[in-house]
């Protein structure tokens, strides 16, 4: 088990759930709260309905701490409502760049799973394939924006990350967890009230 669990355990566990602190609306349905973990043969049947392997840090988070619930916005979704994206290069003019399901476009060995429902046509993903594999990104399934990646290097570090900003009572909008040379489009301050 990774050493930082114990620690992440701990800093939600004093976390008091505040409605609107974080100005991400969608908060007050998880109230701080996880869900229960979700078992190892849950995780490894998932990974082979989808011909995916778990990144490991999001996949040891579901297993050890919990499998829904507290994180930015309506929260982590149940593992059986995540769903695999593709990301919709720019690669005709007029195409919009941003996520869609691998079945509706031509795509690439990159697959990002939907682990958090921000609201509207905005995304949180986590890659599952490719060269940001465990990466947090943020976007838009309208290509409007984004997707900007997040400088943590895995989903316990962006977790924790998220935790600590909470503790400290900031909200979203003074959030800024992205890798400024990864930002993939000039209108960031969309990305403020996210991760």
């Amino acid at each position: 088990m990774d050493p930082r669990i114990p620690r992440l355990r701990r800093k939600l566990a004093v976390i008091p759930f505040q409605p609107l602190r974080s100005h991400s609306f969608g908060e007050e349905q998880h109230t701080f709260r996880l869900g229960p973990k979700v078992t190892e043969a849950r995780a490894a049947r998932f990974e082979i309905e989808h011909t995916i392997v778990l990144p490991d840090a999001y996949r040891q988070f579901l297993t050890h701490i919990g499998g829904s619930g507290a994180a930015p916005f309506y929260g982590l979704k149940p593992l059986e409502r995540c769903s695999l994206l593709v990301m919709n290069p720019r690669a005709e003019p007029g195409v919009p760049r941003g996520f869609a399901s691998p079945g509706t476009r031509a795509h690439g060995p990159d697959l990002f799973l939907h682990i958090i429902e921000m609201g509207c046509t905005d995304v949180c993903v986590i890659a599952a394939t490719g060269p940001l594999t465990g990466r947090v990104l943020i976007g838009n399934s309208d290509g409007f924006w984004g997707p900007n990646v997040s400088s943590a290097t895995d989903f316990l570090d962006w977790y924790e990350r998220w935790l600590n900003h909470m503790s400290a009572g900031s909200d979203n909008r003074a959030l800024h967890l992205t890798s400024p040379q990864l930002r993939a489009h000039p209108d960031h301050h969309r990305l403020a009230p996210g991760i």
